[in-house]
């Protein structure tokens, strides 16, 4: 049944600045919150709700009330995020709840990121002269101990994790398995090439995404630089939300306006080495399928995908999930994806919706767009559409019950902080120093007693480990401190 609060999209704005002197994040929320409200500005001051998602450029004093001043608005409603890949979508589908419930009309959510242009200035010793700092605690959860022991914190040593398990799972040799990725990830490229917002908009083939050179690297062995996403980005984005009976009475034609049809969201365990199966995600499945469900389509109702591309890993698990194809003919991604488009720190996912709302004119059907967040932890889901269809508010229990569905289907493992004695492989990877040179490895373990982490430091051990299928192999570990140290 459709019902005139359903969330819908009027207008929203995206910005890459590509010189490496991008304006303060403040400006470009104020910039991007115009933008997006161009032919609605008076609609500004009005809005119920501000909301910002969380900018690791530069810490504010007082983000959204920054941002409400410039504004001239004064919203009852403020939200300044939390961090992770979900975060837009979160907001939007707090907000569509909101929404639902009648608490809510118009909302303005905005982004910023002045990655590159922070990371510029520290080249060159030059202090920036943003305004209103002040710093405060970074917002996150602290890492299993056994991760902070064996130094554990980069996203690009965990995510090749996921896809050495997966390969191993299916029987596939390395080298099928590298082209496999590459592919895919060229073929993101191609879209990125086509996009006017898109931080590198250089069609690659499969060979140059995959290849190791002097210009692309191994970063965390199997993936080169071309295959992880670049945060090092200057890039902006505003959503203008409104119900569907708002956007009435503001005159908003019905061809401009993307609605949020169906979402869910669903964890797996934080801890990387906690999951059962290394090689799945049991939380991107049900959040995926509830979704979906919720939106009352099918995966051959969908007209295009954006399926969260921050490394391989991330969109092979997704697809499996969802049971898509990787070359599926509709594509995976509407922008180009993180290491093309662009990866915004907590921000990539508004500048997918901005693009499914720019889609409007000249695209049909509906979008399943995704997000992942921390290590592989977070998983959230959500349809869009330019038609209204059905949009209800989640029945009571459902959170509760889809991560029930999650711990049923991926039971928790008991994790080490040492172990010394025999263990098998898992997963595992290898990180690669600015030069290109192999560093150490990381390897999930099973041991008798449960799960373990491992670092790998000889050369021809590292070497072996990239040239020959590690999963499964028997291996001995030693403790050095709080550290364990794997041979074989």
């Amino acid at each position: 049944m459709e019902d005139a609060r359903q969330l819908c999209v009027i207008g929203a704005a995206q910005h890459t600045d590509r010189d490496g002197d991008a304006p303060e994040p403040l400006i470009s929320w104020e910039r991007r919150a115009h933008e997006a409200a161009a032919g609605l500005e008076s609609v500004l001051p009005q809005i119920d709700s501000l909301q910002v998602v969380y900018c690791h450029s530069w810490p504010y004093d007082d983000p959204t009330g920054r941002l409400a001043t410039a504004l001239g608005a004064q919203p009852r409603h403020q939200v300044y995020s939390g961090i992770g890949g979900t975060t837009p979508q979160e907001l939007v589908n707090a907000t569509a709840e909101s929404m639902l419930r009648g608490e809510l009309e118009l909302a303005l959510i905005c982004s910023a990121e002045g990655l590159a242009t922070l990371r510029n200035a520290k080249r060159d010793g030059r202090r920036l002269p943003w305004s209103h700092r002040k710093s405060s605690p970074f917002p996150w959860d602290p890492p299993h101990q056994s991760e902070l022991a064996h130094n554990v914190l980069q996203a690009w040593e965990t995510f090749p994790l996921w896809d050495t398990a997966r390969r191993a799972r299916l029987g596939a040799s390395l080298t099928a398995d590298a082209a496999e990725a590459a592919t895919m990830m060229a073929a993101m490229s191609q879209v990125a090439a086509s996009n006017p917002h898109a931080w590198r908009r250089t069609a690659y083939d499969a060979a140059a995404v995959g290849a190791p050179t002097a210009d692309n690297r191994y970063v965390g062995w199997p993936y080169t630089k071309r295959e992880v996403a670049v945060m090092d980005v200057d890039m902006s984005a505003a959503l203008l939300l409104a119900t569907r009976e708002k956007a009435d009475a503001l005159g908003v034609p019905e061809d401009r306006r993307l609605y949020l049809r169906g979402w869910a969201y669903a964890e797996d365990p934080a801890s990387i080495a906690e999951r059962d199966d290394m090689s799945r995600s049991a939380a991107m499945a049900v959040a995926g399928r509830r979704a979906l469900a919720n939106a009352g389509v099918g995966l051959d109702d969908l007209g295009a995908f954006d399926l969260y591309s921050c490394f391989p890993s991330s969109v092979r698990l997704e697809c499996d999930a969802l049971g898509l194809a990787l070359d599926d003919p509709r594509g995976l991604t509407i922008t180009g994806g993180l290491p093309f488009a662009g990866g915004p720190a907590s921000a990539y996912l508004m500048h997918v919706i901005a693009t499914a709302f720019d889609r409007l004119s000249t695209a049909s059907g509906d979008v399943l767009v995704t997000g992942v967040g921390m290590h592989l932890a977070k998983h959230v889901a959500a349809v869009w559409s330019g038609r209204p269809g059905c949009a209800t508010l989640p029945a009571p229990g459902e959170a509760q019950a889809l991560q029930a569905e999650v711990e049923a289907q991926q039971p928790r493992r008991h994790v080490l902080t040492t172990w010394s004695g025999p263990a098998s492989v898992c997963a595992y990877t290898v990180a690669h120093g600015r030069d290109g040179a192999p560093v150490q490895g990381l390897l999930v373990l099973d041991t008798a007693q449960g799960r373990a982490l491992a670092r790998v430091h000889d050369a021809d051990l590292l070497a072996e480990a990239e040239s020959t299928e590690l999963v499964d192999r028997d291996v001995v570990v030693t403790t050095d401190g709080e550290r364990n140290v794997a041979r074989w």
